[in-house]
């Protein structure tokens, strides 16, 4: 980050997207689609591309209104996370997807991985560049991680999952680089099932991890959660694959507090990393007081430096209705305040 701010606040990575671009309900009564959904547009082909950049624009400047210090694209122009730079990549079949199974355990169609990972081309280099265009702030954009993907599709082609993560790492790492070099202040990677399937990210997961972020020097940072709050109902109180961490290369760590009620002990761990302190629940739709969400902050305060916490909601808030979403982030950024007073000198 190129200014250093007390207790900045970000998102995760998505914001809502509109009614009159995305079918919600559509969106809301499935799981995150791996392979492309473009049946959930609302907008027809010719006249979608515009209508995308312009609910970007909503987005971004709602979080400036709402005051957000770091400032993202809301991922608007993807069905999920993952799917829109996944299914750009060479190697992998959409057209034939493969089955594998979601984080819930139920079968969800996938890329097919039928040839070398590689990537083709730059896939979210423009959408960087028009968040630049459009705010002053920082920014962030994020990119699925090796390892996600990974579990994401079948694997027809590859010896071993471990040799697809690390392709698909370094596609990522190829994206990171672009992505850097286009201006981008901070960019994430999304690798929530580390958490789900801990024993294969024990195993090859951080490795792949690593082999994204080779070379890298701007700000890195890493996203583990538990799912969608809208999606996954049930939280666990602890992560099962978190310290682990510490031997990323990455500069921050973005993680749930709010709605898993998480044991902050467990920080302790990530000495010498930024943390983002997921704050904000995203199960509840009622909108969260500052004094509330400065107390979450504050039970992660004796594990981590204050210098080192960054305030953001516990995941995406694409699920969540707009006004909810604003109403949230307000929440955040006042909360920021009240922690930036008592915490200043």
């Amino acid at each position: 980050m190129t200014r250093e701010v007390l207790f900045p606040t970000t998102l995760v990575g998505s914001y809502p997207q509109p009614e009159w671009l995305i079918d919600r309900r559509k969106l809301a009564g499935r799981f995150p689609p791996r392979v492309r959904a473009k049946e959930l547009w609302r907008v027809p082909e010719p006249f979608l591309a515009e209508a995308q950049d312009d609910a970007t624009i909503m987005a971004i400047k709602a979080q400036e209104e709402a005051g957000l210090d770091i400032v993202t694209d809301g991922e608007i122009r993807r069905e999920s996370y993952s799917n829109r730079f996944a299914t750009a990549l060479e190697g992998v079949d959409i057209d034939n997807p493969g089955t594998a199974l979601d984080r819930s355990g139920h079968p969800n169609p996938v890329p097919r991985i039928v040839g070398r990972i590689r990537r083709r081309h730059p896939v979210e280099v423009e959408d960087l560049k028009f968040l630049k265009r459009h705010t002053t702030r920082q920014v962030k954009i994020t990119v699925p991680g090796p390892f996600t993907m990974s579990q994401q599709a079948q694997n027809d082609f590859y010896p071993s999952a471990e040799g697809a993560a690390m392709d698909y790492a370094a596609a990522v790492n190829e994206e990171m680089l672009d992505l850097f070099a286009a201006g981008a202040d901070v960019v994430q990677i999304d690798e929530p099932y580390m958490q789900a399937r801990p024993e294969r990210a024990r195993e090859y997961g951080l490795k792949a991890l690593n082999r994204a972020l080779e070379g890298i020097t701007g700000t890195t940072a890493v996203h583990i959660c538990f799912g969608y709050a809208a999606i996954i109902h049930e939280r666990p109180s602890g992560y099962s694959f978190l310290p682990e961490l510490a031997a990323c290369a990455c500069r921050q760590v973005s993680i749930e507090t709010a709605q898993s009620n998480l044991d902050c002990a467990v920080l302790a761990k990530l000495e010498g990393k930024k943390v983002m302190v997921g704050c904000i629940d995203l199960e509840d739709r009622g909108i969260e007081t500052p004094e509330t969400v400065a107390a979450r902050i504050r039970r992660a305060l004796p594990f981590v430096r204050k210098e080192d916490v960054i305030l953001a909601p516990d995941c995406g808030m694409k699920y969540l209705p707009r006004e909810v979403a604003f109403g949230k982030m307000r929440a955040m950024v006042e909360a920021a305040k009240l922690l930036r007073a008592e915490f200043a000198s």
